[in-house]
């Protein structure tokens, strides 16, 4: 098993896969790496280098106590670049992934890292608040919190419907995806899952945001019941200079599985551009 021994003693488990310029992928809550898997196979076969972990107390890497939040998840990725000597690199992420690249280049910058795509991100805050009135309010979260403290089983099988769109007209979701969604999440530490709700909707990435300095991608659902597009990445591609948006018209949430391909096509582009 690939895996790195990071300060506190914490192991975080990685793929590396191929060979060429780095991506480095950051997936969302409550998965692992394995929710990249579609791109990597796809990116490491057209000449990358694809680097996916498990965030701290998700999947194979150790499940401390403590941690659960973005600026050691920021920190982590960080020692995962030093140790791979990663340079000239790519970074990806989705969901609450977003937000820990976009605090990743808020707290060590963009010496490593030649652009970014962010993919239905939680940036700058999903919280609702006075300054950010298109949040959610703090209700929807505390209700997640219930949820997964409840029967954490049972709410990751009903996350999948929104997660994917399985309740809209027309759509293609198997029970394959809905399967291997619950399985990744499953693995998590329950501590860890909890805390990281915290982390991924109250963390404000606003002042990360205006860091970026590098080509930058936001791509959405407009569609996305997780992550409402009006209150992500419309105002993250207003914070990011020279961003490009794309949106995915009807694209719900995980766009990894359900728009893989129009995913891969756009990424590859992106990285070659």
């Amino acid at each position: 098993m690939s895996a790195i021994t990071i300060r506190d003693g914490t192991q975080i488990y990685y793929k590396d896969w191929g060979s060429g310029q780095p991506v480095v992928f950051s997936h969302g809550w409550p998965l692992d790496a394995d929710a990249w898997e579609s791109q990597m196979v796809f990116l490491a076969s057209n000449g990358y280098r694809c680097i996916a972990h498990d965030r701290r107390g998700h999947g194979r890497s150790s499940q401390p106590w403590n941690g659960n939040e973005m600026d050691t998840y920021a920190d982590d990725l960080s020692e995962l670049f030093e140790a791979l000597d990663l340079r000239d690199a790519a970074m990806i992420g989705h969901s609450m992934g977003g937000g820990e690249v976009a605090r990743y280049i808020g707290r060590h910058g963009t010496s490593r890292v030649a652009r970014v795509v962010l993919v239905g991100s939680v940036t700058p805050l999903m919280l609702k608040t006075t300054a950010n009135p298109g949040g959610l309010p703090i209700k929807a979260f505390d209700d997640i919190r219930a949820g997964v403290t409840a029967d954490r089983s049972q709410f990751f099988r009903d996350l999948t419907i929104q997660f994917y769109g399985a309740n809209r007209k027309g759509n293609k979701v198997t029970q394959g995806m809905r399967d291997a969604f619950w399985f990744q999440a499953m693995q998590g530490a329950l501590k860890s899952e909890l805390d990281s709700i915290k982390a991924f909707s109250e963390t404000d990435f606003t002042a990360d945001l205006e860091k970026f300095d590098v080509p930058t991608l936001i791509i959405h659902g407009d569609d996305d019941q997780i992550v409402p597009i009006e209150a992500s990445a419309m105002l993250a591609s207003k914070l990011v200079k020279n961003a490009t948006l794309k949106i995915y018209p009807g694209g719900p949430h995980g766009l990894a599985d359900t728009h893989k391909d129009q995913l891969n096509a756009d990424l590859l582009a992106f990285l070659k551009a």
